[in-house]
């Protein structure tokens, strides 16, 4: 499977431990237990999971700076997971394009959330794309 679907499921364990506040190591083993990922996607849901949980601070920092007029805690759960793993993405892994980033996360934020998501989403990680340097 694809970047793509590990993306999803990643996404799913950091909803699960943010909303379910189910332990990460639980969350990753029972989301990413769920399904097929081929052992490279796998890996790459993984390091989304535990360094966007490692970083979380950081993350949230990064939101509250460029969520003008908005609180972290004012997201929806989904919204502040796709962000807080994009960024974690954009500085983890330069070797991806930043435009690959923002772009899987706004398909995200349209696939769980709606159109509106997909544009506050991209207005914000477009914005701290250039504090990431990228």
């Amino acid at each position: 499977m694809s970047r793509r679907a590990a993306r999803v499921k990643a996404l799913q364990a950091l909803f699960a431990i943010d909303l379910g506040n189910m332990p990460p190591v639980r969350a990753v083993d029972e989301v990413l237990g769920e399904g097929r990922l081929s052992p490279p996607a796998l890996t790459f849901a993984r390091q989304l999971v535990q360094g966007t949980v490692a970083s979380l601070q950081e993350m949230d920092n990064l939101i509250n700076k460029y969520a003008t007029g908005w609180r972290l805690e004012r997201l929806a759960a989904v919204d502040r997971n796709i962000l807080r793993m994009a960024l974690f993405e954009m500085k983890a892994f330069p070797e991806t394009p930043a435009s690959v980033v923002i772009n899987e996360a706004i398909e995200l934020a349209k696939t769980f959330n709606d159109e509106e998501a997909g544009k506050f989403v991209n207005g914000l990680l477009d914005s701290a794309r250039k504090e990431l340097g990228r």
